[in-house]
């Protein structure tokens, strides 16, 4: 429960740990943050504050195979969600020394619990027509919330700075040690992602809020399936930018012995094709490859 995780002793009074946790008004009315986190059922009060799971077969919405939805406190949403997660990806154990098993996720389990929990903690309350999804798909699982960016941080801040939409909510994942330093959920998560290879996640910040996890592709099978669409020439891009996606267009043609007005013939053809995409500026960008099938 709540209580328990926030390491609240059970003989204390609802009203101590309320007030404890500036949950009561100055005129002496619970605030909003006391539903959401220890009402039996927030969602009669806040019908939007809950977690939507759906499942995809495919790269698009067309079929659905799953859809729940996550009620309860905002810390059993968290749980459940996570859970449903689990159930959903790939996941090997490794024993190390006959220990208990180490869970091995195929997209790292801390960047859920970062981006679930500052959903829960971000997100805004008062939009009464959404509610956070959890969308998985053949090759990606995304999260959204509502609010976009918070007013106090442009998007060039976005990641560097860190200025919460609810303070209250924010400060009650901290007591449930749920958050282990403020403002470095981004960029743990784009580190995790990198130390195990996997595509940088992406951000859209315009309304609604959305972070997407690209799953392990296997690269040479995927592209053995371009082989007969594809020159040689675009196929060693390809492989190029997989490699490296900070390749240079100069490092591109040293390895297909191409001209520099060819690379960029063959490069704008693969971005036309939607096979290419080009993120950040010229030099201090990087190319990531749409993972489509032919």
């Amino acid at each position: 429960t709540s209580r328990f995780e926030a390491g609240l002793v059970n003989n204390t009074s609802d009203e101590q740990v309320f007030s404890n946790l500036n949950l009561i008004s100055t005129d002496g009315y619970l605030k909003n943050g006391a539903v959401l986190f220890f009402a039996k059922e927030p969602e009669h009060f806040f019908e939007k504050a809950v977690i939507r799971c759906v499942a995809f077969d495919g790269l698009d919405k067309r079929y659905i195979i799953d859809d729940k939805i996550m009620t309860g406190t905002v810390f059993q949403q968290y749980q459940q969600s996570m859970i449903w997660l689990k159930s959903k990806l790939n996941v090997r154990y490794d024993i190390e020394g006959g220990k208990a098993r180490k869970e091995l996720w195929e997209i790292p389990e801390i960047v859920f619990k970062e981006a679930i929990k500052n959903s829960l903690a971000h997100r805004d309350y008062y939009d009464k027509g959404g509610r956070i999804t959890i969308e998985l798909f053949n090759d990606r699982v995304e999260v959204t919330n509502p609010g976009g960016l918070v007013s106090s941080i442009t998007k060039n801040e976005f990641g560097k700075k860190s200025s919460s939409r609810n303070p209250l909510i924010f400060g009650l994942f901290e007591r449930l040690r749920l958050v282990e330093q403020i403002g470095s959920g981004i960029s743990r998560m784009r580190d995790l992602m990198k130390e195990e290879g996997l595509t940088p996640p992406e951000f859209n910040t315009d309304g609604m809020f959305t972070v997407i996890f690209r799953k392990p592709i296997e690269f040479e099978k995927w592209v053995d399936r371009w082989v007969e669409k594809l020159t040689e020439n675009r196929i060693k891009i390809l492989k190029g930018v997989h490699n490296n996606p900070k390749i240079t267009k100069k490092e591109l043609e040293q390895k297909t012995s191409l001209s520099s007005s060819a690379i960029a013939n063959n490069i704008d053809f693969l971005k036309d094709l939607g096979l290419l995409i080009r993120e950040g500026s010229a030099k201090g960008g990087y190319w990531k490859i749409n993972y489509i099938l032919p």
